[in-house]
């Protein structure tokens, strides 16, 4: 039996079979209608809210019938479009923050709308953050983007999962469209060279940092001069 499109088998309960479904909430800034909405379908078809990790809200206990008319009740993109993706963006509400040193949530919002579902050799986590507290857990993520008094530092491999990884230093003093540029250039390099399967702090400590940097650099050095055109 195939799983319903773009949800989750939870644990079975006998012959009962279940599954949890994550509308996308971008960056888990959710407008009143939307929160309406995921409340409304989860009635409907009797299922539990539960808000994730990740930033979002899960629908759980939606029978494998219910999958497809629950999403066209909700009328919402998917959190997750594969588990070989980029599964999301997390950040901080930076420009509500009296802590924050940047706006980071513009440039948050940016990278969402670039990286939203964008493919990957393995799942692929981006953590936004206005200033090092680093409130979304950004040092667990595969891309982490902080910022400082200086601008952006970008760093790359963090992970929270069964190995857990702090992130290495990729640059810093980055303004914005530079700290996108970055990322966008780990991405590329990621995606060309890493094997399929492989998570991208596996992929760092294969080949090593260094060369690592080397080829994030060389496709940022690219990125910069295709803009002077």
């Amino acid at each position: 039996m195939s799983l319903p499109k773009y949800a989750v088998l939870q644990k079975p309960r006998g012959d009962k079979r279940t599954y949890a479904i994550t509308p996308r909430i971008a960056g888990g800034f959710a407008t009143p209608d939307e929160l309406r909405k995921i409340a409304e379908t989860a009635e409907k078809y009797h299922g539990t809210l539960k808000i994730t990790s990740g930033q979002r809200i899960a629908i759980l206990g939606i029978s494998a019938e219910d999958v497809e008319k629950a999403w066209e009740d909700l009328g919402m993109d998917p959190g997750v479009v594969s588990p070989y993706s980029v599964k999301n963006i997390e950040m901080c509400p930076a420009s509500f923050c009296k802590r924050a040193k940047q706006n980071s949530m513009k440039l948050a919002m940016k990278l969402e709308k670039r990286f939203y579902g964008a493919a990957t050799p393995n799942r692929m986590k981006i953590g936004v953050v206005g200033c090092m507290n680093s409130c979304t857990s950004a040092n667990s993520k595969d891309i982490a983007v902080l910022a400082n008094d200086e601008g952006y530092v970008i760093r790359a491999g963090g992970s929270a999962g069964f190995h857990p990884r702090l992130p290495d230093d990729i640059a810093e003093n980055l303004n914005d469209q530079e700290a996108f540029d970055m990322v966008e250039a780990i991405y590329l390099y990621y995606c060309e060279t890493a094997d399929m399967g492989e998570k991208l702090g596996d992929y760092i400590d294969r080949i090593s940092l260094e060369t690592f940097k080397t080829g994030v650099y060389e496709r940022y050095t690219l990125i910069q001069e295709e803009q002077k055109q």
